[in-house]
């Protein structure tokens, strides 16, 4: 079976061409909490169901989500349980998310840091990763001790590892050969 992240591609570049940029926050909600519903062990297993039909799927999913959706969604609901992909959902939402995000020049940012960064730091922290990277980032700081110093950031499929760890290896391989 194709890999969720390419059965979702399609349906979230078709979402995104189909709307505008405030249109596309409020739909951003809307995808994420059918995610969330889409997501559910038991949903998967309903929506598998041979005796259960799209049309009670899609009831089910959109009765659990509790809003009224824009008809885009409704529409890419319907088709999604058509084509039985329920379960690509969470990653098309995730995708059309990352498509509103790099329209709008914004990206997601993962600071790995050794140690919690402070709250007076952070904005610091993040303008000088925003100058190296060239755009605007949305950071979200983890901590993780196994780093030992430095930090580690993922923005995309960009990392920049200035860690003590990262720093370690480096040198244990340059031993090792």
């Amino acid at each position: 079976m194709a890999e969720l992240a390419t059965i979702a591609r399609p349906y979230a570049e078709a979402l995104d061409q189909s709307v505008s940029g405030e249109q596309a926050l409020a739909l951003i909600a809307q995808l994420q909490s059918l995610a969330a519903v889409a997501g559910n062990a038991d949903m998967q297993q309903l929506a598998d169901n041979p005796k259960v039909t799209p049309k009670q799927v899609f009831d089910v999913v959109s009765g659990v989500a509790g809003q009224t959706l824009d008809a885009r969604v409704s529409n890419l609901l319907r088709t999604v349980i058509d084509n039985g992909r329920l379960a690509a959902l969470p990653e098309i939402a995730a995708q059309f998310n990352a498509l509103v995000k790099s329209r709008s020049g914004v990206s997601d940012a993962t600071i790995e840091s050794a140690f919690p960064i402070d709250a007076a730091q952070l904005p610091q922290v993040v303008a000088a990763l925003e100058q190296r990277f060239g755009r605007r980032l949305n950071a979200t700081v983890v901590v993780d001790p196994a780093l030992i110093g430095g930090v580690r950031v993922v923005v995309g499929d960009e990392v920049l590892d200035t860690s003590v760890r990262a720093r370690l290896e480096k040198m244990r391989l340059a031993l090792a050969a």
